[in-house]
């Protein structure tokens, strides 16, 4: 298992912080939901829309298996990859994981400055964002808990890319 897969809430950072420790490991870096928007030229949440999230999901777990199979790659997943298909068994059979744990308020904090349109949340006020968060990350975490590493953004910063992991 060389490879090394970032999981948690939308927002966590996992494409951010992928990005630094791939290159700080010298190894490739795949954002999964870039890898699908190139794979099938549909944007996330054109996908979400024309063939709803059961689909979607579908889609992403046959992705997820394909980018398992490449060498030296950082992944970051989706917020609701790890909850579908048992793709936390298949992530942890294929690689490192790491749980990019931050708490509902940070969530809500980054989802709200992100740049990044996401299907479903980019509709939402910051009332609705926040019961969306709490209400998602109680029926998430336990998934993202099985990962094989927790990481906090506190320790991100100074064990995860200062260290040689």
């Amino acid at each position: 298992m060389n490879n090394i897969v970032l999981v948690g809430f939308s927002g966590a950072g996992k494409s951010t912080i992928g990005k630094r420790l791939a290159n700080k490991l010298d190894m490739s870096f795949v954002d999964l939901d870039l890898y699908i928007e190139e794979k099938y030229h549909t944007a996330i949440p054109l996908l979400f829309q024309k063939y709803g999230e059961s689909v979607f999901r579908t889609l992403e777990f046959a992705a997820l298996k394909e980018v398992l199979s490449e060498d030296n790659t950082v992944i970051a997943v989706g917020g609701g990859t790890p909850c579908h298909e048992k793709a936390m068994d298949l992530i942890n059979a294929h690689a490192r994981s790491i749980y990019l744990k931050l708490n509902e308020n940070e969530i809500v904090d980054h989802l709200l400055h992100s740049k990044k349109k996401r299907p479903l949340t980019n509709h939402l006020n910051e009332t609705e964002l926040r019961e969306y968060v709490k209400k998602n990350l109680a029926i998430r975490e336990p998934f993202y808990l099985k990962a094989q590493e927790i990481r906090t953004l506190e320790d991100i910063e100074t064990q995860l890319l200062t260290t040689n992991c």
